[in-house]
C-alpha cells in the first residue's frame, strides 16, 4: 500500500467571526521525507496553516488530513493523543521550563506518551546526543547559549520520534552563526527521515529548501520545488539516533552555538 501524506489539505479554509478570513481554500500535500519552507509575510495566513497543520485548530471549510487522520472527526483527547504521536514542535523562544536541565526538558516531550520516568530521561540523553548537546545535558536554560537552546528544544521535539517536525521561525531569535547551526541540523534530520515544514516570513531562509509554499492573504501564491526531497523514514530507527554524529560536527560554545 503506498503511504498516506503526512499533511494533506483540501479546500481548506478557516474563518473568524468578524468576517476574517484567515485562510482561503488552500490545498496542499506533503509527502512522507519532505522539507518544506511555508513562507509569507506577517498576516499572510502561515502562522493560522500551523495551527492547522499541527492539529491545534481545526478548519472553518474543507478537511485536513495529519498522518492520514481527518482532523474535524477528532475529538479533542483523540487529537492531543495524535500530536503526541506524531508530530513535534519547535517554536522561536524555546519554551524550556527555567530550572529544569537540559535532560529533564527534553525528557518533558514523552510526558504524554505513557513512557516511564527512567526511561524518558534515557531517550532524553540519547536525543541530546543525536543534537551534539551530550556535554551540556545537565546545564539549565540560563547556562546555554539561544543556539543551543533551541537544539535542546528540537530535541525535545524529536524525543518521542515524531513523523512530523513543524518549526515556527526556528532561527528568529538567534544570531546569524547560531541560526546556520540550527538549519544545518535540520537538513541532516531530513536527510535521515524527518518530515519537516518551516514557517518562516525569512526568504533566505526559505530559498535554502527545495520546496517553498508562499501564502499571501490567505491562499498559496505559489509551490516550488528546486529538487528532490531529501528524506525517506526507515522503520525501527530513531530520529535522534539517524544524525548521531550532528555533535561531533558542530561548533563549540565559543564559536556562537
Amino acid at each position: 500500500m503506498t503511504p498516506s501524506p503526512v499533511i494533506e489539505l483540501r479546500g481548506a479554509g478557516k474563518s473568524y467571526p468578524g468576517g476574517v478570513h484567515a485562510l482561503r481554500g488552500v490545498d496542499l500535500t506533503v509527502e512522507e521525507g519532505e522539507l518544506v519552507a511555508v513562507v509569507g509575510p506577517s498576516g499572510s495566513g502561515k502562522s493560522t496553516m500551523l495551527n492547522l497543520m499541527g492539529t491545534l485548530d481545526r478548519p472553518t471549510t474543507g478537511t485536513v488530513r495529519i498522518a492520514g487522520y481527518d482532523v474535524s472527526e477528532l475529538s479533542d483527547a483523540r487529537l492531543s493523543a495524535l500530536r503526541a504521536r506524531h508530530i513535534g514542535f519547535v517554536f522561536q523562544h524555546f519554551h524550556l521550563a527555567a530550572g529544569r536541565d537540559a535532560v529533564d526538558n527534553v525528557a518533558d516531550g514523552l510526558l504524554y506518551a505513557g513512557v516511564p520516568p527512567k526511561e524518558r530521561r534515557a531517550r532524553a540523553r540519547e536525543a541530546l546526543a543525536g543534537v551534539g548537546l551530550d556535554h551540556r545535558r545537565s546545564h539549565t536554560p540560563n547556562e546555554l547559549s539561544g543556539g543551543e537552546k533551541q537544539r535542546v528544544a528540537i530535541a525535545r521535539a524529536l524525543v518521542g520520534e515524531p513523523r512530523l517536525l513543524l518549526a515556527d521561525e526556528p532561527t528568529g531569535a538567534l544570531d546569524t552563526a547560531s541560526g546556520a547551526l540550527v538549519m544545518e541540523l535540520l537538513h541532516r534530520l531530513n536527510a535521515s527521515g524527518t518530515t519537516i515544514c518551516v514557517i518562516t516570513h525569512d526568504n533566505e531562509i526559505a530559498d535554502a529548501l527545495p520546496r517553498r509554499v508562499r501564502f499571501r492573504d490567505g491562499a498559496i501564491v505559489s509551490d516550488l520545488h528546486s529538487g528532490p526531497r531529501t528524506g525517506s523514514r526507515t522503520e525501527g530507527t530513531g530520529a535522534c539516533a539517524r544524525v548521531e554524529g550532528a555533535g561531533s560536527r558542530a561548533r563549540t560554545e565559543g564559536a556562537g552555538s
